[in-house]
């Protein structure tokens, strides 16, 4: 089943919502419908940690992600 909710992030309820939400990588997609506001050229929160630990790796020869 999915659900498609609106959440207000310009209150403090809306974004302390959003931020539990975030927790849950594995079942919550986020997604943000005003794509005018991402500059082009952005990759998504879940990549560009992934390249950071990529990263770390090729500069040290070590899986800090894994610690």
């Amino acid at each position: 089943m999915s659900v498609i909710a609106n959440i207000d992030d310009s209150t403090s309820t809306g974004r302390k919502i959003l931020r539990e939400l975030e927790k849950h990588k594995r079942v919550v997609k986020l997604s943000c419908p005003d794509n005018e506001k991402i500059p082009k050229g952005c990759i998504p929160l879940e990549e560009g940690i992934e390249e950071f630990w990529k990263h770390l790796e090729d500069r040290f020869g070590f899986d800090f992600a894994r610690i």
